[in-house]
Formats: structure tokens, C-alpha cells, sequence
């Protein structure tokens, strides 16, 4: 009994050391640029706009994420009128917004820290029209450590939606601050 005892107690002295090393989480806000598949368009289109996520540590090496974000422009839909006549492109305002949830994997590597997700959750877009779809991201980044509560983050992610019953994919990169706890 006293080996077991003793084997727990060594167990929870490296456990929480190992522990006390890594952030508990950190919270990034900073600016997105997404190439977009828009319903309805002949061409790509570029959105300028923010993203924010939260992320929680479940184990050192594996963390629950929820991001959103905002992407904005200026797009060309093709609307023909009827009868058809005077062409068929107008300009319109368009936003894209996501709300994403899903498994983080990192390792840190002195200031480092790569990391890879896995995330599943909802898009929404409008413009001439409005259209909500499920939406998933895979992707990854690194975070550069500048001080012990402060880093900057660079972040790639592949987003799928479903818009209008066809699907899309949207290259996605970001930048900002990242603020660990």
C-alpha cells in the first residue's frame, strides 16, 4: 500500500509540474484575408476583415478552440435581369462571417509553438442575398512567444462551406496578438 502511495504522490508532484509550464490558454484577435469562393461570382473574390479565437488547454498538448470571423469587400454577382439586356454584373457589398469549434493540437519549442485544428461549426454570407451553411476549417500556425502573457500569431486555414448547395472552399490567413493566461 505504501508503494502505491508513494507512486501517486511522485505521479502528482511531475504531473503538476508539467503542468505549471504550459499556458492554461490564450485569446488572439487580429486581422484575416480570405480568398473566397462567393455564390454567384465568375472569379475568387478578396475579403479583408478580423479574426478572434479562444483556446483552452485540456492537456499540455491538446486544446478546445472557438473562432469567429468577419470578412468584408466588394464583389461582383452576376445578376441578368429579365428580359435579358445592359449585361449581367453588378457590384455588390458582401460579408462572410464563421463560427468555428473544434480540437487544437500544439508543442512548444522554446518560443515557438506550432500548432494544427481540426474545426467544424457555421458560415454565414450575405450580399444580394443572404445564405447560412455548416462550414469546416483545417489548418494550422505557429505563435512567436515576444514576452511571458504576449505573442504574435501567423495562421493558414483551408475553410469548406456549402453555400447556395454548392461547395466551396476558401483560403484563409491571419495575423495578430495573441494574449496567453
Amino acid at each position: 500500500m505504501r508503494v502505491v502511495g508513494f507512486a501517486v504522490f511522485l505521479m502528482s508532484v511531475f504531473l503538476g509540474n508539467a503542468f505549471a509550464q504550459v499556458p492554461k490558454g490564450n485569446v488572439f484577435i487580429g486581422y484575416s484575408y480570405m480568398s473566397a469562393d462567393v455564390p454567384n461570382t465568375a472569379a475568387r473574390q478578396n475579403l479583408n476583415g478580423w479574426e478572434g479565437s479562444l483556446e483552452g488547454k485540456v492537456l499540455p498538448f491538446l486544446s478546445i478552440v472557438a473562432d469567429g470571423s468577419g470578412h468584408y469587400g466588394t464583389t461582383q454577382f452576376f445578376t441578368c435581369p429579365l428580359p435579358a439586356g445592359d449585361g449581367c454584373a453588378g457590384a455588390v457589398n458582401g460579408n462572410l462571417y464563421t463560427a468555428l469549434f473544434g480540437p487544437r493540437v500544439s508543442a512548444s519549442f522554446g518560443r515557438l509553438r506550432p500548432f494544427a485544428h481540426v474545426l467544424t461549426g457555421a458560415a454565414d454570407v450575405s450580399g444580394s442575398s443572404s445564405d447560412f451553411s455548416l462550414a469546416s476549417a483545417f489548418g494550422g500556425g505557429v505563435d512567436f512567444k515576444i514576452a511571458p502573457i504576449l505573442g504574435w500569431r501567423f495562421q493558414g486555414d483551408y475553410i469548406h462551406t456549402h453555400f447556395s448547395g454548392q461547395p466551396e472552399g476558401h483560403a484563409h490567413i491571419s495575423t495578430g496578438v495573441v494574449l496567453r493566461f
